[in-house]
């Protein structure tokens, strides 16, 4: 039970999060550099140092994770190059956005905070006080995956009324991921190739959506600001993930 109740302190750090990108959505691109430096410090200061943790402890080899990563990032790459998108010329599609790959980007956020909720309910699993440190984690990071999702959706130019849908889903999926564990307890190999799936879905999704459309505007001067960013939001997970250990 207390593992449904933190969860549900994310739902509220998620909507502020994106609350905060439709109030700011003129400075989108500022928004978009810093989340792109969450989304890599996600990937490389929370789900590989668990997958390596797991891979230590459970004695498995880590192989499999890392190529749940690979079929993650080509995954994504495949659908939105031949599924989501129209089949237009190169140059002509440089200069469109498509709706579709901006809630394909988000379902894939929402998955990831379903399974954050997961990882909190798994985490009391071990104990109370591993689960408190998770869950002070995710609340702590939740902010961004709400902000990164309200993003995503406008940055390919989906309404405002579908993007509020989709964060609503986004906050609701750390409390039903939490609560999904009351149910079953996953296995240590799963969960490692779950990780790994999703750290490919997250890196793709930064390096090859969120980044280029921050630097897009070729504003003089700017750019040197949005690697700041960047990295501000790298250094933000990376101090967010040594308090929670």
């Amino acid at each position: 039970m207390s593992a449904i109740l933190l969860s549900l302190a994310t739902f509220f750090s998620t909507f502020a999060g994106g609350l905060f990108a439709f109030k700011f959505r003129d400075r989108l691109h500022l928004i978009l550099s810093f989340t792109a430096g969450v989304l890599l410090g996600v990937v490389s200061f929370e789900i590989l140092p668990e997958i390596f943790e797991l891979s230590r402890e459970q004695g498995i080899d880590a192989t499999g994770a890392m190529i749940a990563l690979v079929v993650g990032f080509l995954l994504f790459h495949s659908l939105e190059k031949f599924v989501l998108v129209h089949h237009v010329h190169e140059a002509d599609y440089a200069a469109h956005h498509h709706p579709r790959v901006g809630v394909l980007s988000a379902l894939a956020l929402v998955g990831h905070s379903f399974m954050d909720g997961v990882g909190i309910g798994l985490a009391f699993q071990v104990s109370n006080a591993v689960g408190i440190v998770v869950a002070v984690a995710v609340i702590a990071h939740d902010f961004c995956d709400g902000l990164n999702t309200v993003s995503l959706m406008l940055v390919h130019h989906n309404t405002t009324r579908r993007s509020f849908w989709m964060l609503a889903l986004d906050a609701a999926a750390p409390v039903l991921g939490a609560a999904s564990t009351l149910f079953f307890r996953l296995p240590a190999a799963m969960l490692m190739l779950y990780l790994g799936f999703f750290a490919g879905f997250l890196l793709y999704i930064g390096v090859s959506d969120i980044l280029p459309e921050a630097h897009s505007q070729n504003r003089p001067g700017i750019a040197g600001s949005l690697i700041g960013l960047t990295c501000l939001g790298a250094a933000f997970i990376f101090v967010v993930a040594r308090m929670a250990r």
